[in-house]
């Protein structure tokens, strides 16, 4: 009777130690649980290193329209490998040239900006040993178009790559209650003399018809 009384006795003890804790229980853990393996972090979020996307737009940014030749007001980054009083952003002023410490006024406009590399690269040579140029286009601010007539929005505008006669009425807000759709041209030089192209609006918006491009110095004109 002793020895049962002794039993029960140590049985509820140990049972009371298990629940205040004292005596951790162990747990029986899941084979696949312990072999499984933590996912690798995917290497462009580790590295932090930039889309394809976001370098293409940082690219296409960076590039003037085909056929570009510096003007009056074009914003550029000169740059010079080590050689950073050479290196700098100017603007092209009105007499179409820009200052540079060590070789004063150099004209420039109506160069293209390999021609524009290559007459400082000449330049440059006199003073640092073997320069190394870089031109970037910043603003483009020398190439215009012009919208003149019945619409929302008369006036100058800059001329983007690409340019279209039918993006360039919706920069200007579009036709005038009284337009005439049917009679749009637009007036080029060519070898200096005023040529008149004819648009076809409606065809334009329906796909049917040409909207070309526009070059600097055109005036679209809306009856």
């Amino acid at each position: 009777m002793q020895k049962y009384l002794r039993a029960s006795m140590s049985a509820a003890a140990a049972l009371a130690l298990v629940c205040s804790g004292m005596i951790p229980v162990a747990r029986s853990q899941d084979p696949a649980a312990k072999n499984k393996k933590p996912a690798p972090a995917k290497a462009a979020a580790s590295n932090g290193a930039p889309t394809s996307s976001a370098n293409e737009a940082t690219n296409a940014s960076s590039q003037p329209p085909i056929g570009y030749r510096v003007g009056v007001d074009d914003e550029l980054m000169i740059s010079v490998w080590h050689e950073p009083e050479f290196s700098q952003v100017v603007v092209v002023r009105p007499d179409g040239m820009i200052t540079l410490p060590l070789l004063n006024d150099i004209k420039i406009v109506g160069l293209s900006t390999e021609e524009l590399k290559a007459l400082l690269t000449e330049k440059l040579k006199t003073l640092v040993n073997d320069p190394q140029v870089t031109i970037v286009v910043k603003a483009i601010k020398s190439l215009k178009v012009f919208l003149v007539g019945s619409v929302a929005k008369q006036g100058m505008f800059p001329l983007s790559s690409g340019l279209t006669v039918l993006e360039l009425l919706a920069q200007g807000g579009g036709l005038g209650p009284f337009a005439k759709s049917g009679s749009i041209y637009i007036l080029r030089n060519v070898d200096g003399r005023q040529v008149r192209i004819g648009f076809n609006y409606k065809k334009a918006l329906q796909g049917k018809g040409d909207n070309p491009a526009l070059r600097s110095g055109d005036m679209v004109v809306v009856p």
